[in-house]
């Protein structure tokens, strides 16, 4: 068994001194902490590496460094560096990564492991360092981490760039401007928008309203001290002012920017650059508490022009005067202009295709307004209309209705349908509406209309088929009294689904007089007979009512047969919203629908009736739209057992009025039973409010809105197409006691 080493038989110090100037280990000895450990003994493989002797006194440390003897700490170096000083001021043991500097000047970094000597009092007199050259590894280490920083920060531009683009997929939302602005500063200061609309304004959300390119106002890129409206002519610049409008050189598509806008100096008091320096001055400082010295403005340039700028200031940027122009461009990092760009480039062409779409939406809605029928309101009947293009075809269909007012006696009721959603589609509805209108005035009897229709249509080519049912209405005189009135039906169909008879809870398809569709009748029109009596229901509907993708054409009209004779409503409103709540709740193509009935004085008087709190029609702008719209009051209130219907009468008539005298486009009526009492909207398509008025001077009226305030409380908001104009009911004070 062989003997453990005892003291006696320790190498010699000697040869630890001999194997630590031997090693390729670089070894040192310095100092205390205290004395500012000086450099007592290298071995020479720590001399060929630094070129440092013992005893050499170190150059001061660079800013931002400390020095250890011959080795330098850079301060912000994210080592365990960062701890060295504090470890060995208090004596401790430690390894660190440090930046050592040679006495050429160069530098390397080592991996350092100070090992502290103590005498017999504990205190450390002396550090023993040993060092290993790990600068491929800290560069390598280094690459890694800057690769890694690129990699995050391009996936934070492309996060930001996506989030971006989900805010300018809602442009509707009234902040949507503000909120990129915000992303935006994530890797830029401070941003903000400014839109060219009326000249450049700061905007926080898109006015779709406004057309593309701006409404043409033009800042004024030079003028004359003393005389505003004189243009400076080219070459005379005025002593102290910036002449170049950098700005105004970016709305017109002088230059392709971004560009350098100086803050600090002055430019004309009515240029484009003059207008965005005192507006950024004051906005910045208002934002961050700084006073810029200049700002990046790139362009948000459209289909055919700039539409706003995105101006960023990116805190201590410089610019760049480039000759020849006179423009200072940005010298700015390359992924913060990226980002930049592509933001300002997606914001001009998400705000140019809104307002195209905008612009084309109300084109498509003034067509189809045009085109919508002026309901005759019918002595004798109750008629219910309504028309809802599908929202996904923007508003523009082919369906269509008429009720036509032809001899005081006699009622003609068209409701068709033209193939396809586009414009071409509605005008070819708007010409087979007036061919049937001309057509229907002249003679009696459908098949004959349509016979001559059908002669018309193949002349003129229309370019879409259609189907459609045309019928009329007359009063027989043989009534014997209240609740004894008939009507004499004649219809024929061109293709169209059958209209439907609803009567005493039963329901029967009105399918004769079938042919083919408009413009294809080679044959005789044939025409169907049917007698209307007291409550009886006509139901006059395109295929938009019943068709889904889900069902055949045939399990839809089953569905709205089974649904017909279920409907408890005493009049046609109610039973056309009845219809709509049950079956058009989210329609798949245009719905259009006719409901006639013919009131039964007797029964109605009776017999309860479970019918929707709601009701909507649909008024041309004209006078008799007022009357329709008191009747329809009625008719409600009388249906729903509302008290006051005189109240409402008059409330619904002042509404409405105004609607007509003030309003623009079509009006929209709905009444609401609350269960505390009569709700009615009136909506039209002018936003401007309305106000109550002491009257007109010298002249008749202005009185409208008083009466309405004594009679109800009313208000207005906003809606997608103008105002829409509420009022409330008061309830009388008897009806309020009982309560």
């Amino acid at each position: 068994m062989a003997e453990s080493p005892t003291r006696d038989a320790q190498p010699s110090p000697d040869l630890f001194a001999e194997l630590a100037e031997g090693t390729g280990l670089c070894m040192f000895l310095t100092g205390s902490y205290d004395d500012g450990l000086p450099l007592l003994w290298v071995n020479d493989a720590f001399l060929r590496k630094t070129g440092v002797p013992a005893g050499a006194q170190p150059p001061p440390p660079a800013p931002g460094r400390a020095s250890l003897g011959p080795l330098e700490l850079v301060l912000a170096d994210p080592s365990s560096g960062v701890l060295a000083v504090p470890t060995l001021a208090s004596g401790e043991a430690g390894t660190f990564t440090l930046e050592c500097r040679k006495a050429s000047g160069g530098t390397y970094w080592s991996h350092v492991t100070f090992t502290p000597r103590r005498d017999a009092t504990g205190r450390v007199t002396h550090y023993l360092g040993v060092s290993v050259d790990v600068s491929e590894y800290v560069d390598e280490r280094s690459a890694q981490l800057q690769t890694l920083a690129v990699e995050r920060r391009r996936r934070a531009d492309l996060d930001l760039v996506a989030q971006t683009t989900e805010l300018l997929g809602d442009l509707e939302y009234p902040f949507a401007l503000r909120d990129i602005a915000e992303l935006l500063r994530t890797v830029v200061p401070w941003a903000a928008f400014y839109l060219h609309d009326d000249g450049l304004l700061f905007a926080e959300g898109i006015d779709v309203a406004a057309p593309p390119g701006g409404r043409g106002r033009r800042h004024a890129r030079h003028v004359v001290a003393g005389d505003p409206e004189r243009p400076l002519e080219a070459g005379t610049p005025r002593p102290g002012l910036e002449t170049v409008d950098a700005v105004q050189d970016l709305l017109d598509g002088l230059v392709d920017g971004p560009v350098l806008v100086r803050l600090d100096v002055e430019y004309p008091p009515f240029s484009a650059s003059g207008w965005l320096r005192r507006d950024l001055v004051t906005r910045v400082v208002d934002e961050t508490g700084v006073r810029p010295a200049s700002v990046v403005v790139h362009a948000m340039g459209g289909r055919r022009q700039v539409l706003g700028l995105l101006v960023t200031w990116n805190g201590d940027q410089a610019g760049v005067a480039v000759p020849g122009d006179g423009v200072a461009v940005l010298s700015e990092p390359d992924d913060v202009r990226t980002v930049v760009e592509v933001i300002a480039r997606r914001a001009g062409t998400a705000i140019d295709n809104a307002r195209l779409y905008a612009r084309e939406h109300r084109l498509a809605e003034a067509l189809q307004r045009a085109m919508l029928p002026e309901q005759a309101d019918v002595t004798g009947l109750d008629v219910w209309t309504y028309y809802a293009p599908n929202a996904e075809h923007a508003q523009v269909g082919g369906d269509w209705y008429d009720v036509l007012d032809i001899d005081g006696s006699t009622v003609g009721l068209v409701i068709g349908d033209v193939v396809g959603h586009d414009v071409e589609a509605a005008a070819a509805m708007g010409q087979l509406r007036s061919v049937v209108r001309s057509y229907a005035y002249e003679l009696t009897t459908p098949g004959v209309v349509l016979d001559r229709v059908d002669t018309l249509v193949q002349g003129m080519r229309i370019p879409r088929s259609a189907s459609l049912v045309y019928a009329t209405l007359r009063k027989r005189d043989d009534a014997a009294g209240p609740g004894e009135e008939r009507w004499d039906m004649e219809y024929t169909r061109a293709g169209h689904l059958p209209p439907l008879l609803l009567r005493d809870g039963e329901v029967r398809q009105l399918d004769e007089g079938g042919g083919s569709l408009v413009g294809f009748g080679f044959i005789e029109r044939r025409t169907a007979r049917e007698t209307l009596r007291p409550g009886d229901v006509l139901l006059l509907y395109t295929d938009g009512l019943i068709e889904r993708r889900d069902r055949s054409l045939k399990v839809g009209l089953d569905a709205l047969t089974e649904t017909s004779a279920r409907i408890t409503a005493r009049d046609a409103a109610g039973v056309g919203e009845e219809l709509l709540s049950r079956l058009a709740d989210a329609p798949e193509d245009d719905v259009a629908i006719v409901v006639v009935r013919l009131p039964d004085p007797v029964a109605d008087a009776v017999t309860p009736a479970l019918s929707p709190r709601s009701r909507r029609w649909l008024l041309p702008s004209e006078p008799a739209s007022i009357g329709r719209a008191r009747h329809a009051v009625l008719r409600s209130c009388e249906a729903w057992g509302l008290p006051d219907s005189a109240s409402a009468e008059l409330v619904v008539s002042e509404l409405v009025a105004n609607g007509v005298l003030h309003g623009w486009g079509n009006i929209g009526l709905r009444l609401f039973d609350t269960g505390d009492g009569l709700r009615i909207e009136v909506e039209d398509a002018n936003p401007a409010p309305p106000v109550t008025t002491d009257g007109h001077p010298n002249r008749v009226g202005g009185f409208g809105m008083q009466i309405v305030e004594r009679l109800a409380d009313w208000g207005w908001r906003p809606s997608r197409s103008g105002k829409l104009v509420w009022a409330k009911l008061k309830q009388p004070a008897a009806s309020l006691a009982v309560h």
